[in-house]
């Protein structure tokens, strides 16, 4: 099929090849032959199926196709049964009568997806989420005694640094990934039956709680503690809340680095190719388009939580109103990660306009020191400082007068000046005024980098 008749732009515009192996639908139905797979190991381990079964079954595997499946279902109007058929008629009638033996729909669904995301996160998201990370560092570590302007409400605060600005994401980014890297791991299947209680493995075996944790193993799951036809939502609402929650991360600094890109503040830009076209009628157009996306994909993407949240609930031991919404998990997962890639390269051709920062610093040079200001007075005992220096911020904006003569020719302030004259001076100008902003962010990548450290090695 052409590409470009897919529906959806996850398709044909946004989805990374490298998650097709683990979040396509061929990918979802290689997931569910797996799971039947290690059901037929699992038997022979029993005895209950002849182990030259467990060699042709497998063989048969690779003969499944989607397509196949999808006439199946069609005719019958069962999806996994369909998956069952289609299995069945590339075996032996001596092995058919092995395939999905005691199995559940669902014991097949819920193992295989979490098995998928789980696999795709390994191998595909946390690289890519690790990658932004490392550029974050780089960034932060680069641009660390470069002075900024603070900014709260949108109005100029007190000087930081850039990089320690960059050093915020590298902390809350760093430790999504620490947090997904705990969860991801938590992912439960199950082989309980049509209500979770083992009824037709019990007609079996003995034991059908171990038959369970034995196939699981296989696969390198494990089991909900219990369930009913389904595992227990909460797992994965957990993850993909963590998801969304990333998601959120990645808009915020996208959204930050946008409103650098501004005209009227022009601190920062997007690197782009010098045939790239900014806009259809503007040939002087160069626009942040990447970290727009970005933020355009969370919009599209965050409210998706809320139909995870409703996932939640299923009546007494299952229903199928979360059949369908389930279905689009998948998407949400290459959304993400397409975006982590965005601001990864986005990042790393940042063009970072310090002469401008310094510029932009300088505008409220006058006004930014009321803070140190205060801050000495009321040290060295003056006795309202906060409601003098704010007084005299007021008069210096209405007068347009600068507020260090206003400071420094003050009657009732001078004693507490003149002792200390060096260190009033020293905060009128306010690129010295950083507090330990420089050091705080060598701190902050120090640790996520040894935190990272010892994180490859745990998986290799």
């Amino acid at each position: 099929m052409d590409k470009f008749d897919s529906f959806s732009p996850t398709d044909y515009r946004y989805g990374p090849d490298s998650l097709r192996p683990f979040l396509s639908e061929n990918a979802f139905t290689g997931y569910k032959l797996r799971v039947e797979g290690a059901l037929v190991e699992t038997l022979a381990s029993y005895k209950l199926c002849p182990k030259d079964i467990v060699d042709e079954v497998k063989e048969a595997l690779g003969r499944v196709t989607t397509e196949a499946v999808y006439e199946e279902e069609g005719r019958i109007g069962h999806d996994i049964r369909a998956l069952a058929n289609i299995l069945r008629s590339n075996v032996s009638e001596r092995a058919r009568p092995f395939v999905h033996l005691a199995a559940t729909s669902y014991d097949i669904i819920d193992t295989a997806r979490a098995l998928m995301y789980r696999d795709a996160m390994r191998k595909v998201i946390f690289p890519d989420m690790l990658g932004l990370e490392e550029t974050l560092i780089e960034l932060a570590r680069r641009e660390k005694d470069a002075p900024q302007i603070g900014r709260t409400h949108g109005q100029h605060a007190v000087p930081i640094t850039f990089g320690f600005a960059i050093a915020q994401y590298v902390n809350r980014w760093g430790q999504s990934i620490v947090n997904l890297d705990g969860i991801v791991y938590n992912l439960v299947g199950k082989f309980s039956g049509a209500t979770g209680s083992y009824n037709a493995a019990s007609l079996l075996m003995d034991d059908p709680i171990q038959f369970e944790k034995d196939l699981l193993q296989r696969l390198g799951i494990k089991p909900a503690m219990i369930s009913t036809q389904i595992v227990p939502p909460e797992p994965a609402l957990d993850f993909l809340h963590l998801i969304i929650s990333s998601f959120g991360i990645l808009a915020n600094y996208a959204d930050d680095m946008r409103h650098l890109s501004r005209t009227e503040i022009g601190e920062v830009m997007e690197g782009s190719r010098r045939e790239q076209v900014g806009s259809s009628t503007m040939p002087h157009k160069r626009n942040p388009i990447t970290f727009e996306g970005i933020k355009s994909a969370w919009k599209a993407f965050m409210p998706r939580i809320i139909t995870v949240y409703m996932d939640q609930i299923s009546e007494h031991q299952r229903d199928l109103t979360n059949s369908m919404s389930q279905r689009y998990i998948p998407e949400l997962l290459v959304i993400f990660d397409y975006s982590v890639r965005r601001a990864n390269r986005a990042t790393k051709g940042l063009i970072v306009d310090r002469e401008r920062m310094k510029e932009n610093l300088y505008m409220s040079a006058d006004q930014i020191v009321a803070e140190p200001l205060q801050i000495l007075l009321s040290f060295y005992g003056y006795p309202d400082a906060h409601e003098r220096i704010r007084q005299l911020s007021v008069l210096s904006r209405e007068s347009e007068r600068l507020l260090r003569e206003l400071v420094l020719e003050d009657e009732d302030l001078r004693p507490y000046i003149e002792g200390h004259r060096k260190q009033f001076d020293d905060v009128f100008d306010p690129k010295d005024y950083k507090g330990k902003a420089s050091r705080k962010t060598e701190e902050v990548c120090d640790h996520w980098e040894r935190v990272f450290s010892e994180v490859r090695e745990k998986h290799g």
